[in-house]
This record gives C-alpha cells, structure tokens and sequence, in this order.
C-alpha cells in the first residue's frame, strides 16, 4: 500500500460533475486526484477476506443481542424493540453498508466502526473513481465492483416488495452529499428495473393509515437516507411503528450501526484479529483509548487520548451515553492520516473507498482518495 502522488486531469471537474458529483469542493477539498492509493491484489485480498469475515461477526452480535434481549446498553427506545425483532425475524434484507478500517497494508485490518445505516461516499467510491481509473490507469484494476453488487442486490430485494415495485427514495434535500447519494441509489434501483420516486424527507405525509407522498401516492417500500436514531425520536418515526410500510435499511440494521456493538463484539469475540479491545465502562485502558458516544456521525463528539493528551471533535452526540475502545492510530502517508471505507453489499465485500485527513479524526469534510491495483 503507497501513497503515489499526481497531476490531476486538467477537465476533472467537468468529468465528475457528469457522473453527478456536485459536491466535489464541499469545504474546500474533497474530491482530491493529486495522490492516489496503489495496493497489491495480494492487499486486495486481504482486504475483502476481513471485509466478509466482519460481515459474519456482525451479524452474529445482532442475533446475540436479540436473542438475548440486551438493548438496554443500545439505549434504544423501548417502543422500537419489537420492529427490531419483526425485521430480523423477517428477514428483512439490508442494502447496504461501509466499515472503516486502519490498516497500512501489514499485518490486519482493524474495525473502527460501522456504517451501517445511512453510509455515504458511495457515489465517489463506486463510478466516480471508475471513471478517474479509465482515464489515468487504464491498465490497472480497483477493488470495486460497488455498481452492479448494488443493481443485483436491487434485484433480489425487488422479489420482496410489492408488485408495482415502487419504491420511495428520501433524504434532506438541503444536503448536497445526501441528495447526490440518494440519487445515484435511485439510479442503480431504475437499472434493477424498480420505479423509484424521490422526495425530501419533509415531504413524506402520515394520512393517519398510512405515509403519502406529495401526490397523495401511498409509501409502501421506503429507502431512507436518514438515520434510525433520529426516526425514533421523532413524531413521525413512531407512525413506523404501525409497520405499513417496508424500510430500507431494516429496523435490525439500528443494532449494527450503533457503537454499543463494538464492545459486543469484543465480548463474543476477545482478541480477534480484525477488533480493536471495546468496553461499555471507562477506566479499562491505562493510557492511548477513543471515547466514541452510542449515536455519533462524522467524528462529532469523538475524543482520543494518547500521549497524555486528548483530542476531541466538537458536536451535539453523547446524550444517551459513550463506549471506549482501544486506541489503533491510523496510518499516515506524507503527514495524510488514512482510513479504508470497505463496502458490503448485501452480505458480500464490494469494493473500498479511502479518506485521509491532516487530523487522526476522520470527518465530513475529510478528502476523497481514488485508488487502484496492478
């Protein structure tokens, strides 16, 4: 794994911007082509076989915890457990999700966390840095098959919707970054062969039955680019609770995109090679720990103390509660703190997308990497 340093293409702006990538400058840079990543396909594969094999464990924690009833330490509202258990028991199945990963290229990757309900740079990580390959590494390959996993897993999930195959897409529209997501997502169902719709999530009517569109068009399949957390607290989240309508993730996916997982998964799983040590309690580790609260999203309210010294990133999360977990640097390459997004697509490793930062604290605003592997 290097870090390789370019000139980027002269028209790169005009060339993403047709792929719709509209939020290429978001605070600055974002996408950034003047370095790239080059892995070996021997990397390549280590990366998707930790992929997968985090995949399982997941899934092994999320049955555990509903097995064994433990959602206190979730902290997630009561009235919620139920659909919880219906989708699992369901079935329900899961589009998508993105785990971030430290690694260097030696030894194992390890878990940070992850995104497991509404993760994004999905539309950089998937065409946009197809497309920048085409053009500067024409001979080369990526570790990305993102676009038709994401079309076949449309597919398949197609056999469990309604026979009109209408499916609403929702988002805040006001989010550059989320509105270009939800409509490459939309893009990749439309190829499936299922009718989408798009709105804003403001947008979405409860008629006291059932949720409506604008046109008074009722909402049976909804894929939401919002957060459960968020749905749960919300007047309008608890007419979900009514289970007219099939949500895209699944209520299940709220146990694996919450950091209470982390320590669930080291308390099954202790020393496993692709963990990093997590706990619910403080104190466990002497010096060098991350204390990440339950609900948090790009890096808010996140805290890293090593050294003797404590980072921390400012935001509005740590309300219901925080869990710690070891301390794993992320590597560096010319100063650039780097951390792999490795996607799954429905159960299977899809491809990876590679952020860097001047801070060890990944945020929104933290710069797009292309890669590639020869």
């Amino acid at each position: 794994m290097k870090r390789e340093e370019l000139v980027p293409r002269i028209d790169w702006p005009r060339k993403v911007e047709e792929l719709g990538f509209h939020f290429h400058t978001i605070d600055g840079v974002y996408w950034d082509e003047r370095a790239c990543y080059r892995f070996t396909s021997a990397e390549v594969d280590k990366l998707e076989l930790a992929t997968g094999e985090l995949q399982s464990r997941c899934i092994d924690a999320a049955g555990r915890v509903i097995e064994s009833g433990d959602y206190e330490r979730f902290r997630i509202p009561e009235a919620f457990i139920p659909l919880i258990e219906q989708s699992w028991n369901d079935d329900e199945k899961s589009l998508f999700g993105r785990f971030d990963l430290s690694w260097d290229g030696s030894g194992e990757p390890r878990m940070l966390e992850y995104n497991a309900d509404t993760p994004t740079a999905l539309l950089e990580a998937s065409v946009v840095q197809w497309y920048w390959l085409q053009d500067v590494f024409p001979g080369h390959d990526q570790f990305n098959s993102l676009h038709e996993r994401l079309i076949d897993r449309w597919k398949e999930m197609k056999a469990d919707f309604p026979a009109d195959g209408l499916v609403h897409f929702a988002c805040v529209a006001e989010s550059a970054e989320d509105q270009g997501n939800l409509d490459y997502l939309c893009d990749t169902a439309m190829q499936a062969g299922l009718q989408t719709k798009a709105l804003d999530m403001a947008d979405i009517g409860w008629d006291g039955r059932r949720f409506r569109d604008l046109e008074d068009t009722p909402i049976a399949v909804l894929f939401k680019l919002y957060p459960w957390e968020w749905l749960a607290r919300e007047e309008f989240g608890q007419h979900l609770l009514k289970r007219t309508v099939r949500v895209v993730e699944p209520a299940w996916k709220m146990l694996l995109s919450n950091k209470a997982i982390l320590p669930v998964l080291w308390e099954m799983f202790p020393d496993h090679p692709n963990l990093l040590p997590a706990f619910f309690e403080p104190g466990k580790f002497a010096t060098d720990f991350v204390k990440k609260p339950l609900y948090s999203r790009e890096g808010a309210n996140v805290s890293i103390t090593s050294g003797g010294r404590t980072l921390e990133e400012p935001g509005e999360y740590g309300e219901e509660g925080f869990i710690w977990q070891g301390y794993h640097p992320l590597p560096q390459f010319g100063g650039n703190h780097t951390v792999i997004g490795s996607w799954i697509v429905g159960e299977e490793p899809a491809g990876i997308g590679i952020r860097e930062d001047d801070s060890p604290i990944t945020k929104n605003s933290s710069r797009f990497v292309p890669h590639h592997f020869a």
